[in-house]
């Protein structure tokens, strides 16, 4: 398979990993707010946290499964540190930007999800699971 077509199911392998981690994400914080009246703000920091746990899993497994060299304590640490951090500041930043101008807190988190997935594809690929050489 050429480089492009490969980066290009890549690509597709991470939006379904990340899609049911959208599920997951906006699961815990709806349950986490809504159910047990946390502050939205906390609750979307813990469901960033397990969603990123999620997707670790998943694409470890799935995504760049080809690219699983070395130890998975040491990239999980990496893509908890890289995407996970991006994620976490991302996702709380743009979800009170997105709250104080009048949205939703679930509608505020899904957008702030959309734009920090874009960032998240390329520092995964290029950070955390490095092609062999």
């Amino acid at each position: 398979m050429n480089a492009r077509r490969q980066g290009l199911v890549r690509w597709m392998k991470f939006n379904a990993v990340g899609a049911i981690g959208i599920c997951v994400q906006l699961g815990v914080l709806a349950g986490l707010q809504s159910g047990l009246g946390m502050n939205y703000l906390l609750a979307t920091a813990l469901a960033v946290e397990t969603a990123v746990l999620h997707n670790f899993f998943w694409h470890e497994r799935f995504t760049w499964a080809d690219r699983r060299l070395g130890a998975t304590a040491r990239r999980l640490w990496k893509f908890n540190f890289t995407t996970g951090v991006f994620s976490l500041a991302g996702n709380v930043i743009l979800t009170k930007l997105l709250v104080d101008a009048g949205a939703g807190y679930l509608a505020a988190n899904a957008s702030a999800i959309v734009l920090c997935s874009i960032v998240n594809f390329f520092v995964n690929d290029r950070v955390v699971f490095i092609a062999p050489k």
